[in-house]
């Protein structure tokens, strides 16, 4: 069998995938998310701290929270429905430190949860450092330079 009959064959034997149904699903989970977050912001808000306190309170939550519920393993049958709805940033990233730290918590807290925990989330980490510390040098020489 040739490479495009095998593509052929594949594509005639694979399941249609239901591409507006899981638009639709990420969509609406994801806006759920977000309005969570709004949630908190709000109650943070009514709780005396300022706009932006209330901000950070409200993302420190939302990690816990889907820490919390990657430990449960309820937030991979969310992300099975959501599909993309799930990767809102922080939620995202959340999960996917604690997923790791969670799959491989049998192999000990060194060599399992803390060597894992950061085997997806460590190159985002180190860019988004790395990033910052070249765009502070840049607005530092910007600000002598002025």
């Amino acid at each position: 069998m040739k490479e495009r009959e095998y593509g052929k064959l594949v594509a005639e034997m694979s399941p249609k995938s239901p591409i507006w149904r899981d638009c639709l699903n990420a969509f609406w989970i994801g806006g759920l998310i977000c309005c969570l977050g709004q949630v908190f912001v709000n109650w943070y808000t009514s709780l005396g701290l300022e706009k932006t306190d209330a901000g950070t309170a409200a993302s420190m939550s939302l990690v816990a929270l889907s820490a919390l519920l990657t430990g449960l393993s309820v937030y991979d049958d969310i992300a099975k429905v959501a599909g993309a709805g799930t990767l809102v940033p922080i939620t995202g990233f959340a999960n996917s430190i604690s997923a790791p730290a969670v799959e491989f918590k049998t192999e000990g807290m060194v060599l399992g949860v803390g060597a894992k925990m950061f085997q997806i989330a460590g190159p985002v980490i180190v860019y988004g450092l790395s990033a910052s510390a070249v765009y502070g040098l840049i607005y530092w020489i910007y600000q002598i330079m002025k």
